[in-house]
């Protein structure tokens, strides 16, 4: 019994010791990469013309790609300024997301597509929760008006776009990423009635746009007149059958987000389930960066996608405050893995590089031909939230 409690002892210092170590060595990587990023960001706004936002980076002929701010990704850049500004203190950062936070506040009243979450509660949503500024808060809340007009009671879920050739009432898993701005809207002063939209589209989206593997279709076509399935599809992914990797991360995170807000646990449940197929699938690489879709029948000679990996990583680390010890720490090494491969020599851009991005080595839309094995502005959003999430809630 004396061996057997020193074992013990002997043990649990070793692992203390190593876990102290562990997060010695975590905090130092978090703080380098804000500082990187604070770099990086200072020779990316230089590039940008006064009314586009940053999009990628074509190392080719050495430019910035950028958009206009009704693209989709336009709250991107602006929030990646405000998680920086709030890691660093850096006036000249917070002056620039100041700036351009001006620029795309029109969006607010956009309502051509689902996208007014990625737009406009990146953006304003970390201005609000780092300044407080009111302003901000009534932009977010008319910018969720603005989005809930495009539910269709009809299916029972947010139109994703307006009908296109291939597709009469198309709703995307991305879509699930939109949601955040409902809930937060209808619980911060907001019409109750946008958590009941949220919670109606993220039920109609469990039903029907998984399998039962727990991986996820892209896009499922309905008649938005009575929610029949005319398809289940796929736009940017291998197959229609195939489980395009960044969906799988939009999945994890829009569950695990929802089970935030609502505390159901069917949310939870599913999160987990979303977490197991992800963690679990034999062509998840040792370095726990995927390939671009999970079904390619060409891995690995097939693009990584950087961005999938950091969406996943900041949904893992969420995932893991919701459940118990066992199960977090799985969830916590597989996201600490997916960060320190992230910000290793062959994902991240040396200082000054890839035109001020961070990561390197996403994948936009593959059978599209578009955005292949390149810096991408979501991918370094979602890689900078992961690390603060690690920072705030795994070293204390």
């Amino acid at each position: 019994m004396i061996l057997q409690n020193i074992t013990t002892g002997l043990f649990l210092t070793i692992t203390s010791l190593a876990f102290a170590q562990n997060s010695k060595q975590m905090s130092e990587l978090i703080q380098n990469e804000f500082q990187l990023a604070d770099k990086q960001y200072k020779k990316l706004m230089k590039s940008i013309p006064q009314d586009k936002m940053p999009q990628s980076y074509n190392a080719s002929i050495d430019k910035v790609t950028t958009k206009d701010i009704t693209w989709w990704c336009s709250g991107f850049y602006p929030g990646s300024l405000w998680m920086i500004y709030e890691q660093t203190g850096d006036p000249e950062i917070r002056k620039e997301a100041e700036k351009r936070l001006q620029l795309i506040e029109p969006n607010k009243t956009f309502t051509r597509d689902h996208d007014l979450g990625f737009m406009m509660f990146t953006s304003f949503g970390n201005a609000y929760r780092i300044t407080k500024n009111p302003i901000y808060k009534d932009i977010i809340l008319t910018s969720a008006e603005s989005l809930s007009t495009r539910f269709r009671p009809g299916m029972q879920a947010i139109l994703s776009w307006d009908k296109m050739a291939d597709f009469k009432g198309p709703v995307i898993i991305d879509n699930m990423m939109n949601l955040e701005m409902l809930n937060w809207a209808a619980q911060n002063g907001g019409n109750k009635k946008l958590e009941e939209i949220a919670i109606a589209h993220a039920n109609t989206t469990m039903k029907n746009h998984f399998r039962s593997d727990y991986s996820s279709y892209h896009v499922i076509d309905y008649n938005v007149n009575t929610g029949e399935v005319f398809g289940k599809k796929t736009f940017q992914g291998y197959s229609d059958s195939s489980a395009w990797a960044r969906g799988q991360g939009w999945a994890l995170y829009g569950y695990t987000m929802m089970y935030r807000f609502t505390k159901n646990k069917a949310y939870l449940d599913q999160a987990r389930h979303i977490a197991k197929f992800i963690l679990n699938n034999p062509n998840l690489p040792e370095d726990k960066i995927p390939f671009w879709d999970f079904n390619d029948p060409k891995i690995p000679e097939v693009p990584r996608d950087a961005s999938a990996a950091a969406i996943i990583a900041s949904a893992l680390l969420e995932l893991g405050q919701y459940v118990k010890a066992d199960e977090r720490k799985n969830y916590v090494d597989n996201a600490r893995q997916m960060i320190v491969s992230l910000s290793g020599d062959h994902y991240q851009a040396k200082a000054g590089t890839n035109g001020g991005f961070l990561l390197m080595h996403s994948t936009g839309g593959l059978p599209l031909h578009s955005e292949i094995d390149v810096p991408l502005i979501y991918a370094d959003y979602y890689f900078l939230e992961a690390l603060k999430r690690y920072k705030d809630w795994y070293l204390q």
